[in-house]
């Protein structure tokens, strides 16, 4: 058993808005740069989602994030163009108004007054396009910010009453990832797993998934904890068909776990191939 304690680990989700992903006219950069930080963290994605700019469809997957408890971070729709629906989306499946959140406030004015020095120009609040701008801080009612490094406009934060939350930050990736690792160390450090989280695998040919699962149901039920996973290629560059079989977790389990996964191998007579070590 390990001597580091952590408390029990939350589900850790991702939502992706925006019709030009589910078109292709950009590619998400978001899925992968999460995973990092959460990696970075010894945390891990375990769910994502990707849905258009359909005000429906944002309210029921925000409704079912917020249901779910997890910790969920949401990317994209949260300006004020006709376009951005999340803030209202978000309001709708938590069923509470929408109001301009003071903090927010003074943020985007603070900002708004940057870019009219930047113009060389008088910073006129009451000019109908900078009264637009404030609706980009008209949050869910009870919502906290989250600060924005690059321009000032804040992201903001609903927390659920059992734990869950849903985070969101626009998505442009400059804004966005670092108030993802800004949001990560402020709300969930205590949740941090560095250097106590480790996989371990080995290259196994000539087997098939369905007949070692009887194995990996086992390690899993002796060495609570402990996840077993396959990883089947049938055209890796190096190993051609293959199936990776491994264990990671804690890794005191993870070294107990281990070895009973070889010798569970043996009565396969698969041929074994490159053992690979994962922090």
């Amino acid at each position: 058993m390990s001597n580091t304690t952590h408390p029990p680990r939350p589900e850790f989700g991702l939502i992706i808005v925006g019709d030009e992903i589910l078109s292709g006219k950009r590619a998400d950069k978001h899925m992968p740069k999460t995973i990092e930080l959460l990696a970075e963290r010894g945390l891990s994605l375990d769910w994502a989602d990707y849905v258009g700019d359909s005000p429906e469809r944002i309210t029921h997957t925000l409704k079912r994030a917020f249901e779910s408890h997890s910790i969920v971070f949401s990317c994209g729709g949260i300006g004020a163009t006709p376009d951005d629906h999340t803030r209202q989306c978000a309001g709708r499946a938590l069923g509470v108004d929408l109001v301009l959140h003071p903090e927010a406030e003074v943020l985007i004015r603070a900002r708004m007054q940057d870019v009219a020095k930047e113009q060389g120009v008088p910073y006129e609040p009451d000019r109908d396009d900078n009264k637009h701008r404030l609706n980009m801080g008209v949050f869910p009612q009870g919502a906290k910010i989250i600060p924005n490094p690059y321009n000032k406009i804040p992201g903001f934060s609903c927390f659920g009453s059992e734990g869950g939350a849903v985070h969101f930050v626009p998505g442009f990736p400059v804004m966005a990832w670092p108030m993802i690792a800004w949001v990560l160390d402020t709300y969930y450090p205590h949740f941090f797993q560095t250097n106590a989280w480790v996989e371990k695998s080995v290259i196994v040919f000539g087997a098939m998934e369905a007949s070692l699962t009887p194995l990996m149901e086992t390690i899993e039920q002796d060495h609570p904890g402990v996840k077993v996973f396959s990883l089947p290629s049938v055209d890796h560059p190096q190993y051609g068909r293959h199936i990776e079989l491994g264990v990671k977790g804690d890794p005191t389990r993870v070294d107990q776990a281990y070895p009973q996964l070889l010798e569970g191998l043996k009565p396969f007579g698969a041929k074994l191939g490159p053992e690979l070590v994962r922090p």
